[in-house]
């Protein structure tokens, strides 16, 4: 890897490509399907450009043996990319065996279905937000981001602020594979009221069923919500047919009425949710 190699590649580079390297450095990976509903008009579009930048290793990918069919392609920096990026910021470019590493422990690593899940929720908002005016995720961070914000007294898989109709809506959300139990799910809600009012957002929690949804009530009807915490779920499966988390998919323990993100219950502001940065 050299600096001409690399002030050639800038020259070369499209805002859009800009807005990859920018996206795939703070959330490590995506699908195919993801990056076209971030950056593109279409599936095909988008492998057009993303088999374009991995061929000039701007970006990586790899994927895992499946049958019958393929699996997607999960696209990450590639060693130009990664030096494009230590550039912008004066640091020293990593070697592209280093980066290659990376790679592959994000390939192998047990979070990778997590990371993709959470990804996708994000994702599925900023598509929604794409074609309707005034409509817009106004803030994703990761969960590095969120464990920095509230000085690790929780582990919030991500944050948002989703703004519509002129008021903003923040949360916290918790992705939920069922790979634990109802009352190890509800047990992180304990860290949440420790946080202070100015972190006090909603915690979303998104399920992969209605049935593991109707569990968690069940079992917050029981122990409870802690005091000054607000909570909200919603269903992967249910959200297919109606909308997507933006859809009026979410549930508040206690009402069995569901409504769309925008209406929730909880803190919202005129803007964008600055006033909770602090």
């Amino acid at each position: 890897m050299t600096a001409s190699v690399v002030a050639g590649e800038l020259a070369r580079l499209t805002p859009r490509d800009r807005l990859l390297l920018d996206l795939l450095d703070q959330h490590s990976t995506f699908t195919t399907d993801h990056l076209a509903q971030l950056a593109f008009g279409s599936v095909g579009r988008a492998r057009n450009r993303l088999n374009l930048l991995y061929a000039r290793d701007i970006l990586d990918r790899f994927r895992h043996y499946q049958r019958p069919g393929s699996q997607s392609w999960r696209w990450t920096l590639g060693p130009v990319g990664a030096a494009l990026l230590a550039a912008r910021r004066g640091a020293t470019m990593p070697r592209p065996a280093a980066v290659r590493d990376n790679t592959a422990r994000l390939a192998m690593s047990p979070r990778l279905n997590h990371l993709l899940a959470t990804n996708g929720f994000f994702v599925a908002l900023t598509a929604h937000a794409r074609d309707r005016s005034g409509v817009r995720l106004g803030r994703w961070w990761n969960e590095t981001r969120c464990r920095e914000a509230t000085g690790n007294l929780v582990r919030p898989d991500g944050h948002g602020v989703w703004v519509t109709g002129g008021r903003a809506v923040p949360f916290w959300l918790e992705m939920d594979l069922g790979t634990e139990t109802v009352g190890r799910v509800a047990d992180k809600l304990t860290g949440y009221a420790d946080l202070g009012p100015r972190r006090a957002y909603p915690v979303l929690f998104w399920l992969p069923t209605a049935v593991r949804e109707a569990n968690l009530h069940a079992y917050l009807s029981r122990a409870g919500v802690p005091d000054g915490v607000s909570v909200a779920t919603g269903t992967d499966d249910y959200a297919a047919a109606h909308g997507g988390p933006a859809g009026p998919v979410w549930r508040v323990p206690g009402d069995p009425a569901q409504v769309t993100l925008a209406d929730l219950p909880g803190i919202t502001v005129p803007g964008d949710g600055a006033p909770w940065d602090g």
